[in-house]
């Protein structure tokens, strides 16, 4: 049972609570023995406390002998990426110049919400300082590896939660995403994670990379994405700039496929070179949505490369985050991220509004484009994972991580859902399909990514990390 524990979804798990075969504490316990058994291979977690983990799931447990359980989450464990903020814990965002005292007794907008559902937190997972960039590593935390081979990195920055979901250590983690710090991991550890439409789940304090960033949820299954993202749009004040409350139950129609859907998939966008696997995957998964009786058609957007629009706006929120710490703090920093920071901080007025304009000169372009076509397929990255402990991989043209990442950054420039989903292996590593939509869309953006789950099962696979452990626990071996 334990090694079902492990691969079980967050929609399974709730159905087992509910009828009383499954209690919170049993499946809690088995987490926390799963991250002490594999942690030391990947470094998914910053902070783990048994003690405060076990009180809310006998919480929990006790609300379902009581028959007052009622959370959407109410039971489920939940891996929460350090830079939420949580009462209980520091939340340090892997730096070394945040008081870890100051932050305590706080709650982001996500992280209230999955109380008032019940949830169960697990514990901290790891982020590169300030979530600054693809890979996650930091100076406080050291690097955080991939499950799938721990010489290679996890992605980033919400890399700690894609390791933790994919090897079984919880079924549902927290995640940010404001160059694709979401869908990188997710892609590269292989599992689901979504990065929502802008101002879809609220978020606060407001991130110095101000509307490129997004909060989203980090799965093992599109259905527990959309489980997930019932519970973390529901209102909170304190973000302003959240759209409002739509009350849409993102479960209700996921089942209902997509034929006479009209499908876009661009295996390059027109600039991209990318691996001849992630093309050949692309182009099946393309046909897989035509079985299911969708129109679909390969076409570019039109657009051409927007980094240095998004290069001016990211790292110009990096230098917005560091904008009040001196020669002394930043001694403290990860010297690329003082780097980046400082070279943005020499930006004109005009150099900024002028990314401005591009961004919405991108975003009028793809809102036209999806007058056209429903969804757009691309792959989530162009590479699999390479060395762990690296911002871009070896004899890579760039020293800078955006270079390898030109399927994610365009769509926080447009504020648009994206999805990633396993979509096969290519030398015994994990290939991300995304699938893109159309803003305040991300009911269908699921819905797609359900249909394409249910037609690809296969797709699906656990790291032999976790397989091997599995084996270990089922021979007898570490519990």
């Amino acid at each position: 049972m334990k090694n079902d524990l492990l691969s079980m979804t967050a929609t399974t798990m709730l159905e087992y609570f509910r009828s009383g075969a499954l209690s919170p504490v049993e499946v809690t316990r088995a987490m926390l023995q799963q991250i002490e058994r594999l942690d030391h291979h990947t470094n998914a977690w910053c902070l783990v406390d048994p003690d405060t983990t076990l009180e809310y799931a006998s919480a929990a447990e006790k609300r379902y002998r009581d028959g007052t359980a009622n959370g959407k989450v109410d039971g489920v464990p939940v891996a929460v990426k350090d830079v939420f903020l949580t009462p209980m814990w520091p939340t340090v965002k892997g730096s070394r110049v945040i008081d870890p005292e100051s932050t305590l007794g706080k709650r982001s907008p996500c992280v209230a919400a999955l109380e008032r559902n019940g949830y169960v937190p697990l514990g901290k997972t790891t982020t590169p300082e300030f979530g600054w960039k693809g890979v996650t590593d930091s100076l406080l935390c050291g690097h955080t590896n991939n499950p799938w081979d721990p010489t290679l990195t996890a992605g980033g920055s919400s890399g700690g939660s894609a390791a933790a979901v994919a090897l079984g250590m919880g079924p549902l983690a927290l995640g940010t995403d404001a160059g694709g710090s979401i869908r990188i991991p997710a892609a590269f550890c292989g599992i689901t994670g979504l990065k929502p439409t802008c101002g879809e789940v609220p978020h606060w304090p407001a991130s110095p990379f101000g509307s490129l960033a997004h909060a989203g949820p980090m799965t093992w299954t599109v259905e527990d994405c959309a489980l997930m993202m019932n519970v973390l749009t529901e209102y909170d004040p304190r973000d302003s700039q959240a759209a409002p409350r739509r009350d849409i139950d993102y479960l209700a129609q996921l089942h209902d496929g997509v034929a006479g859907l009209r499908i876009a998939f661009s295996p390059s966008l027109g600039y991209v070179d990318v691996h001849p696997d992630i093309e050949k995957a692309l182009r099946d998964a393309a046909s897989v949505f035509e079985t299911l009786g969708a129109t679909v058609v390969e076409v570019d957007p039109s657009f051409s490369d927007p980094l240095s629009a998004f290069g001016h706006l990211f790292y110009g929120g990096a230098a917005n985050a560091m904008r009040d710490l001196g020669p002394r703090k930043r001694a403290l920093m990860d010297p690329n991220l003082v780097s980046v920071a400082e070279k943005a901080g020499q930006l004109s007025m005009l150099d900024y509004l002028g990314a401005v304009n591009e961004r919405m000169a991108l975003s009028e372009r793809m809102a036209v484009f999806h007058t056209r076509y429903d969804l757009l397929l691309t792959p989530t990255l162009p590479i699999t994972a390479f060395d762990t402990n690296r911002e871009v991989p070896k004899d890579w043209p760039s020293t800078r991580w955006p270079t390898w990442t030109p399927f994610t950054y365009p769509f926080n420039l447009t504020g648009q859902p994206a999805l990633s989903v396993p979509c096969g292996l290519s030398g015994g590593l994990p290939i991300g399909l995304q699938i893109v939509g159309r803003r305040f869309d991300d009911a269908l953006v699921l819905r797609a990514g359900q249909a394409w789950q249910q037609a690809r099962p296969d797709t699906l696979q656990r790291p032999p990390l976790f397989l091997d452990a599995s084996a270990d626990v089922n021979a007898g071996g570490a519990a």
